[in-house]
């Protein structure tokens, strides 16, 4: 029996120095191919910009680093973001970027992998747009749910800027709405290789050509017909209102998109649509249809899209197909102000006339003075009122006065005396929002 055992025990004893970094090798090739993590839940995530980052996010295709925590509550002044991938792609693939992104930006950040066929577990966004506009609905109503929001925002790629128009209009979506950020958008489909073309000659001469495709690439991709401009599907969208009144549309073209032809399908002209291409605001962009999913100069366009209050203006990164040239600066947004966090704290909201309430706290009040713009309107005296006397006020009357922000300043002595023995003067600085002045 020891004769037999030896061998082995040599091998273990070869092999053993081996594991170490064996196992270390085996962890990183993980770590590669499920995309970049962060080291725990305080950290940032890591962002990539360069499109090569698919390849990483397809051996997870479900997934995406930050998204579909159904535990997150949104932060005030967001609403929570659904990840609309395109045709071909998936969650994993698509929005590598994006959803750690957002994440970052204190969005909570939820996403779907749709439109799967029978045998194509990596690839999606093939089966006929209305049928995966129920799968969009379905993520919807569950992070509406899982957050208590009342509504969501969609960012949404490609066939992300089309498929989700059925929910929207046929499917009770638009109550459930408000910002639509749409990158490589379609409103009008594309003519690639001439199939829009080809769709309206059929719809001239009745020859039946868009049916026979429709029937031929059915069982792999049923959407693909339905980006022709001038589809049936299109046609219905369209009939139904391109854009609907109450949602806030972004659309992001890029002059370089080689699948949207011409770029310009993606522009739509009506008021509550923000149209721009990329190139207008960063002509060193050269993204093209898939990397624009990756560029930082889109990501600044998205998160001002979907915060504008916080908005931080594009600093143009030169970008190829293959991904950014040089440093990436920071892309983010503006910090929340303390006034914007605590509204009730900072701010009131009255109609033309409207009380000033200064409740002293340690300190002695001596004056009020109300300015509008600049502007001094009021000045209201009141020597002596402390803390145990209560709150000052005075009656401002903004009837003449068209704007809607109103500085109080009052001038203030506090009742603690410095190492000298003299009052400190000290000035508070409140800011009143009027409503209809």
């Amino acid at each position: 029996m020891s004769t037999v055992m030896r061998p082995r025990s040599a091998l273990r004893r070869t092999i053993r120095p081996l594991r170490a970094p064996l196992v270390a090798a085996a962890a990183a090739v993980a770590v590669a191919l499920a995309g970049p993590q962060a080291a725990n839940a305080a950290d940032p995530l890591p962002v990539p910009w360069s499109p090569v980052n698919l390849v990483a996010g397809g051996a997870n295709p479900d997934a995406a680093p930050g998204a579909n925590d159904f535990s997150c509550k949104p932060a005030p002044g967001t609403r929570p973001v659904v990840l609309v991938h395109g045709l071909g792609a998936t969650l994993g693939t698509n929005w590598a970027t994006f959803a750690p992104l957002l994440k970052n930006n204190g969005f909570c950040v939820f996403g779907l992998t749709y439109g799967r066929s029978a045998g194509f577990p990596y690839v999606a966004g093939l089966q006929r747009m209305e049928d995966s506009s129920a799968e969009l609905q379905a993520l919807v109503d569950k992070v509406l749910q899982a957050t208590g929001a009342d509504k969501v925002d969609l960012l949404g790629h490609s066939e992300g800027t089309v498929m989700p128009r059925w929910y929207l209009s046929f499917r009770g979506g638009a109550a459930k709405v408000d910002k639509y950020v749409q990158l490589t958008p379609l409103w009008d489909g594309t003519n690639l290789a001439g199939i829009g073309d080809l769709v309206a000659a059929d719809k001239a001469l009745g020859l039946g050509a868009q049916q026979g495709l429709t029937t031929l690439l059915s069982p792999v991709c049923g959407s693909c017909v339905q980006f022709a401009r001038g589809s049936d599907y299109l046609n219905a969208v369209n009939a139904a209102g391109p854009a609907i009144p109450s949602i806030h549309y972004t659309e992001i073209a890029t002059k370089y998109d080689e699948l949207v032809q011409p770029y310009t399908s993606g522009l739509l002209d009506a008021p509550n649509v923000k149209n721009t291409v990329l190139q207008d605001v960063c002509p060193q962009d050269m993204s093209e249809h898939l990397a624009v999913a990756y560029s930082p100069n889109v990501a600044q366009l998205v998160l001002n899209a979907l915060a504008p209050d916080r908005a931080r203006p594009v600093r143009c990164v030169t970008m190829l197909p293959t991904g950014p040239v040089g440093t990436v600066p920071d892309i983010g947004l503006e910090p929340r102000s303390a006034s914007a966090a605590k509204p009730a704290a900072a701010a009131q909201c009255a109609s033309r006339r409207f009380a000033i309430r200064v409740r002293p706290t340690g300190r002695a009040i001596r004056s009020v003075t109300v300015r509008v713009g600049g502007r001094k309107v009021a000045t209201r005296r009141a020597a002596g009122t402390t803390a145990a006397q209560g709150r000052w006020t005075a009656t401002v009357d903004l009837t003449r006065y068209g704007r809607r922000t109103v500085s109080v300043v009052s001038r203030a002595v506090l009742r603690a005396k410095d190492a000298k023995g003299r009052a400190r003067v000290v000035t508070d600085a409140r800011r009143y929002r009027t409503c209809g002045a």
